[in-house]
């Protein structure tokens, strides 16, 4: 055969990786054979529509079932859950290269080019970049986690008050703040105000209301919120800011190669898994009924969580996004995902049982 067809032959093998292993020890020497046939003299290289063809065909026979019309919207709900939950896991492990939360001099420095004239009060200080209920995420707090409390889990920020009564009016405060964070560099959104009846003593007599503004600005990799509140808290304070860290530059690209990996594991293992179940007299009910169990598990908050999200995002400036598993309703709804990952990991085993092997699988199309 011409150096040509060699060369044309091994890229037409490449492409029909994508195929199952059986499929091609079976049908590969006849494909190749009928495509190169095909193929007028001096051609070196599958064309774009015949690449794209033996991928799509073989994508489609690894999933097995030629006469079923839905395994591929299942295979692609499996594939596209799997990839956002292997991105989340990457990007909660490149969180880990974010700087440490500001000190109490990090904190003192910004307080005090923010608000001259004021008196800085207590710092509260972040134990770790992420936290439940104020505290590291430790292995006995995973009850709770699961229990309903996983909405605790949230990024941790610097928490810094003011001493003494206001200096000056709320207006006068807002005002200031937002010409000094500007002539120190940070990027400020614009600010939001919220307005409620509220107390201005013990008594709760007469009822007032009150106006919360909160500042969100940017510089470098720190988030800044500035909460005013007028007339004055109870307490007398009613100035509080807050440090925190922005998402680091990593996080965007793990988060891509995370999802990727994962929605590509995700289509392999549920195709073989179809396949391996495709023959099997008992277990395709059992099947179909565990992987329904699954992906509705972990589909749901993902469902009803995004949305709202969403909206929140629109409504509110955000320097950084929230992180990503929480658009995806986790750890709050983390009980749903491990109930998930167990009835997956059923279907699996029921997968892996001893069968016998089927002839190879043709695709349909």
């Amino acid at each position: 055969m011409p150096t040509t067809g060699d060369r044309l032959a091994r890229r037409y093998r490449r492409l029909l990786f994508c195929h199952p292993r059986a499929y091609r020890r079976a049908r590969a020497d006849e494909m190749v054979g009928v495509l190169l046939d095909a193929a007028p003299p001096g051609r070196t290289r599958p064309t774009p529509r015949e690449a794209v063809n033996l991928i799509r065909h073989g994508l489609r026979c690894r999933l097995g079932r030629p006469a079923s019309r839905t395994v591929g919207v299942w295979a692609a709900l499996t594939a596209v859950i799997c990839g956002l939950f292997t991105a989340a896991l990457a990007t909660r492990a490149a969180w880990e290269t974010s700087a440490p939360l500001p000190d109490r001099a990090e904190t003192a420095a910004v307080f005090t080019a923010v608000l001259p004239g004021h008196d800085l009060g207590d710092v509260e200080l972040a134990p770790a970049l992420f936290t439940f209920y104020s505290q590291p995420l430790t292995v006995r707090a995973l009850d709770n986690l699961l229990l309903g409390d996983g909405g605790e889990y949230q990024q941790s920020e610097v928490v810094a008050g003011t001493a003494g009564a206001p200096r000056m009016s709320a207006d006068e405060t807002l005002a200031l703040a937002q010409r000094r964070l500007r002539e120190t560099g940070w990027q400020v959104y614009a600010p939001t105000v919220r307005s409620a009846l509220g107390c201005v003593d013990k008594t709760c007599a007469p009822l007032v209301t009150t106006t919360d503004t909160t500042v969100l600005a940017r510089r470098g990799d720190t988030v800044l919120q500035l909460h005013v509140a007028a007339p004055p808290s109870p307490d007398g304070g009613n100035l509080s800011l807050t440090l925190s860290r922005a998402a680091p530059p990593a996080v965007l690209p793990a988060g891509v190669a995370g999802g990727l990996l994962g929605a590509a594991l995700g289509w392999l293992v549920f195709g073989w898994a179809s396949r391996r179940t495709e023959a099997a007299r008992r277990t395709p009910g059992t099947v179909g009924v565990l992987l329904g169990v699954t992906l509705f598990l972990w589909w749901a908050p993902v469902l009803l969580t995004a949305p709202d999200l969403l909206g929140h995002h629109r409504a509110q400036p955000h320097p950084t996004w929230h992180p990503l598993w929480e658009w995806l309703g986790q750890p709050a709804g983390s009980l749903l995902f491990v109930v998930g990952a167990a009835s997956a990991l059923l279907t699996l085993a029921l997968a892996a049982a001893p069968r016998r092997d089927p002839l190879p699988t043709a695709a349909v199309g």
